[in-house]
């Protein structure tokens, strides 16, 4: 690899520069509104599989492909139900993927083995640029090494991904901080099979259909594993009494994500109160676990926030990231 650019998106030839590098055939990290993407060129085999290589995942782990327009729908999918039609025309550009059935011509190595693929069209303006510009489909799973925390600025990507990319195109802060809601349309029944900024409520206003939730899944889908979005410190979450408890009883230098007015008086190494919108909480999610993981502490303690519909994504990426393998 070369040696990583951090390319500044306020200056256009540096949009050409990283569209330059994807149809070379490199690896370039990219601005989108949920977070940083590691960003191939989709019709380019080998360039897609050195995303596995430098994320360290898993070659069976489908990706999710950015398209410039829902005009190129067709280039990659097939046996498009209408519903989709009306998914793309209500959200795209934005954070919704759909999960369809792959085009014959699809490479598997971008659907990990899959004959479905997820696509979408992803709203933040350079990225959107870039794409449109020179005609691009890449393939783009968030720019962090394989169960790591996703990166929502450009400088989390060179703090752990230099050396494994060819540059990072400088978007600013994610607006949503959460990966996209992915949305299944393969088989009998519509299915949210990743929580994301867009619920399964705003879904069934456009389709005027049920939108099922299914707490668990086998479908193989970006993020779907039960450790995923973690910070290499490790993280427990916990009720607004356990905090208490823990804090009156602790010994470790911790490090805690609070939800409520903290109660407590006890001295903690590092702490962040987070907001009280699941909105706001998940932009800023990510980046606080960063420099809780950064701090120095010995572990992370998150305290729950609420569980109703609003904050099913934050849930859903809370639970992954304090998932404890056996």
């Amino acid at each position: 690899m070369l040696n990583t650019l951090m390319l500044h998106s306020a200056v256009a030839e540096h949009v050409h520069t990283a569209a330059e590098l994807l149809k070379q055939g490199k690896l370039v990290a990219v601005p989108t509104e949920t977070v940083y993407g590691l960003a191939a060129n989709a019709r380019n085999k080998e360039a897609v599989k050195q995303i596995f290589v430098a994320k360290g995942r898993p070659a069976d782990h489908p990706l999710i492909v950015h398209l410039h327009a829902a005009t190129a729908l067709k280039d990659w999918a097939k046996d498009i139900p209408a519903q989709a039609f009306a998914l793309a025309e209500a959200f795209w550009p934005g954070p919704l993927t759909l999960l369809l059935k792959k085009a014959d011509h699809v490479d598997s190595c971008v659907t990990g083995g899959l004959d479905t693929i997820g696509l979408r069209v992803p709203a933040h303006p350079v990225l959107l640029q870039l794409l449109a510009a020179e005609q691009l489909a890449v393939a783009a799973p968030s720019a962090n090494p394989y169960k790591r925390l996703s990166p929502t600025c450009a400088q989390h990507v060179m703090d752990t991904m230099a050396g494994k990319l060819d540059a990072v195109l400088n978007g600013g802060d994610c607006e949503f901080g959460l990966e996209s809601t992915i949305v299944s349309l393969v088989g009998d029944s519509i299915a949210v099979v990743r929580a994301g900024p867009i619920s399964a409520e705003q879904l069934e206003q456009v389709l005027g259909q049920k939108v099922e939730t299914p707490e668990q899944h086998q479908v193989k889908v970006s993020g779907n594993v039960a450790a995923h979005y973690q910070p290499q410190t490790p993280l427990r979450c916990v009720s607004t009494l356990e905090l208490n408890r823990l804090l009156e009883n602790n010994r470790l230098k911790l490090a805690v994500l609070s939800f409520s007015e903290p109660s407590y008086t006890t001295q903690v190494h590092w702490q962040y109160r987070m907001p009280n919108d699941a909105m706001q909480y998940g932009r800023d999610l990510y980046k606080q676990l960063y420099l809780a993981d950064q701090s120095g502490a010995e572990l992370i303690v998150v305290e729950h926030p609420p569980s109703d519909g609003a904050w099913l994504a934050v849930q859903n990426r809370l639970m992954r990231a304090a998932y404890q393998e056996a």
